[in-house]
């Protein structure tokens, strides 16, 4: 902090405002860097280089992981503490939310019926329906909960993407 404003403030004001001596200051400035210095800063521009190549999703551990495979023996405590200190942190994925309904149409909306009161008096007096979202390579796509292979075998046929197939091919 001192090295950036000591153009805009006198020294020694600065050293007060930081609680350290003058003297202390000028010592400091004048002595070399550290080898361990000198060793967190190389370390840094590793850390740096693996996050970005991982496009920011890397943490501590999976940087420590590459930084072992890559033959650099470093703690992982450090390189946690030199991503704290300069602010390196891993991107977390979103949590996935299954979105069925659109709303945003034209068309009409069915009316509320049951208005929550799903107890009915009489056999088929009330029905009700759900489904299934099943994640596939080509993003997702929904299914009835009454599953069989022939209905798998019509559904197929009549979904647009090959969602069937990849559900299928998952199990």
């Amino acid at each position: 902090m001192i090295e950036d404003y000591r153009d805009a403030w006198p020294v020694r004001v600065l050293c007060d405002a930081r609680e350290v001596s003058a003297s202390g200051y000028s010592a400091r400035r004048g002595r070399p860097e550290s080898a361990r210095a000198a060793a967190n800063r190389a370390l840094l521009g590793d850390i740096r280089r693996i996050h970005a190549q991982h496009r920011g999703r890397y943490g501590a551990p999976r940087i420590h992981a590459a930084l072992r495979a890559e033959g650099r023996p470093v703690g992982r405590g450090r390189i946690e503490r030199l991503m704290r200190r300069h602010g390196i942190r891993a991107k977390t994925p979103r949590r996935f939310r299954v979105v069925t309904t659109d709303n945003r149409h034209t068309l009409p909306i069915a009316d509320n019926l049951l208005d929550q009161s799903f107890v009915a008096t009489r056999p088929n007096q009330v029905w009700l329906a759900d489904i299934t979202y099943i994640p596939t390579d080509e993003g997702g796509c929904t299914s009835p909960p009454f599953w069989t292979c022939s209905l798998a075998r019509w559904w197929a046929g009549r979904c647009a993407s090959t969602c069937v197939r990849n559900w299928r091919s998952r199990r």
